[in-house]
């Protein structure tokens, strides 16, 4: 479903991300990882076209991203770090521009609806500008305009950040029933969260990919350490 082969971003003089490859299937969930400033996310907006790589190739389901922008962005759901939003919408409003900006029509929009808004739980909130909301809840409605189409893949940028405990096992939860049929692409710092959904966690380290392997044996090669450590110990190593 993605194939990244050989990316490079470069800002000026800095290289963000340098020359990954990796691939993602159907049925498979992705803990992508790594220190604040590796380039997990420049390299989820590679995927979903939101930037262009300097160099290499990044094909969703075998288009390429850059040749077919439209084609490859209808197959993704996005999730962006801090999950940017139109304060002065309601989450109503705001998941029908979505869905008429995928192509939506009125009907595909209403079914799409009752199915998101009870699977994000933002019923409560659905007429109350998202001005007004909670940290927790503004994620939840970044998640929600991610599903809103029903994506084959979804890349989720830090997806539970700013939700509490039940909240976090509620959609921890969505992720594990979603990720038996979709490709999904999530960034965490939370040990516990790969363990919860992932089925590989891919470890990057100023732009390299450094690990690539499953929760369990990445917990074992550290002997359980956390995050914080594991980032330590692999940035002081390269």
């Amino acid at each position: 479903m993605i194939s990244i082969s050989n990316i490079t971003k470069k800002f000026d003089d800095f290289t963000a991300v340098d020359n990954l490859s990796m691939a993602v299937k159907s049925g498979e969930v992705l803990g992508f990882l790594g220190p604040n400033g590796a380039g997990k996310s420049t390299t989820m907006k590679m995927i979903t076209g939101f930037i262009k790589p300097t160099e290499g190739t990044i094909k969703v389901k075998g288009m390429n991203v850059e040749t077919n922008p439209i084609e490859c962005k209808k197959l993704i759901g996005y999730l962006p770090e801090g999950a940017p939003l139109y304060g002065d919408m309601t989450p109503m409003n705001m998941l029908k521009f979505v869905a008429y900006t995928r192509g939506m029509n009125l009907q595909e929009f209403k079914t799409a609806l009752d199915i998101v808004v009870i699977k994000t739980e933002i019923t409560d909130v659905i007429n109350q500008p998202i001005d007004t909301l909670s940290k927790g809840y503004k994620r939840r409605v970044g998640l929600a305009q991610a599903l809103i189409h029903d994506p084959e893949i979804l890349i989720l940028d830090e997806p539970t950040d700013g939700l509490d405990p039940n909240q976090k096992h509620h959609v921890r939860n969505l992720i594990n029933e979603m990720g038996k049929e979709k490709a999904i692409i999530i960034s965490t710092h939370i040990l516990e969260e790969v363990d919860a959904v992932c089925s590989r966690a891919c470890i990057i380290a100023k732009g390299k990919k450094i690990i690539d392997s499953n929760p369990k044996e990445l917990k074992k090669s550290f002997k359980n350490k956390n995050l914080d450590s594991i980032f330590r110990e692999i940035t002081l190593n390269k």
